[in-house]
């Protein structure tokens, strides 16, 4: 491996993105709520041509493990799947395979953790709110996209319970969104679509709060080594998308 320069936006003038963005521009993002009507809370977030439903069911009890230990709250878990036609190439089932591939398992349990960060167990009671993310289409960032989704279902889900009295005030604590950052050609980028993904020197995922929290980091240096002057023009490049996320996860909340 080389060292990737501390300067890695020196080329942003002649690196020309596939799709025409800025360094620093997020593409197009989209939510349709109440895409699964049984679901307690559910939306479709397009982003790009990568595609993600997000769905919240609530049960009113805990896992067995909770009440072994005499831990108190609730619990938020998920489960993430590509579903056979979302890739070029298809996809086998989970479910012909006979077990969850690695993959799958760790992003499920990354939104577990993020969804679990945005929440005060406490306030949610003794109940457990599942979180289901399906890929209808892969583009590059489908881990960043059911975060992002996930967030808007829990919140909708919770907006439910508040309307029908189940809750007396909302246990959400703060908002969490997440976006991929890289290093391609040494030039930092934001929201990397698969293309570039593909290509990347560096890929980082980052899931963060409204206020600037980071609830996770996940780095690599695929082909080369990178500098704190690097990490630190990829964070910059986060935050800003987060910022943007946030304000676009508020809109289809509140719509």
């Amino acid at each position: 491996m080389t060292n990737a320069s501390e300067t890695p936006n020196q080329a942003a003038t002649t690196y020309v993105r596939s799709d025409s963005r800025t360094a620093d521009q997020l593409r197009n993002i989209r939510f349709q709520n109440d895409i699964a009507p049984y679901a307690t809370g559910s939306t479709l977030i397009e982003w790009g041509v990568t595609r993600v439903i997000c769905a919240a069911n609530i049960e009113d009890r805990v896992p067995r493990w909770m009440k072994e230990q005499n831990v108190s709250g609730g619990w938020i878990t998920a489960e993430y799947s590509m579903l056979p036609y979302s890739t070029l190439s298809r996809k086998q089932r989970d479910s012909t395979r006979g077990k969850i591939d690695g993959r799958s398992q760790e992003i499920q349990r990354l939104i577990g953790r993020s969804m679990r960060a945005a929440v005060d167990l406490e306030k949610l009671g003794s109940r457990t709110i599942w979180i289901d993310c399906d890929v209808l289409q892969a583009d590059g960032g489908t881990r960043t996209a059911a975060i992002t989704g996930s967030y808007v279902a829990l919140s909708l889900a919770i907006q439910k319970l508040l309307a029908k009295g189940k809750l007396k005030e909302s246990p959400i604590a703060k908002s969490i969104a997440a976006v991929s950052v890289g290093v391609v050609k040494s030039t930092a980028l934001l929201d990397l679509c698969y293309e570039e993904d593909a290509n990347a020197e560096v890929d980082l995922n980052v899931v963060m709060t409204s206020e600037n929290e980071y609830v996770e980091l996940q780095g690599t240096g695929e082909q080369i080594t990178f500098g704190q002057q690097s990490l630190n023009d990829m964070l910059d490049l986060a935050r800003t998308g987060v910022a943007q996320l946030t304000e676009l996860q508020n809109q289809a909340i509140a719509s």
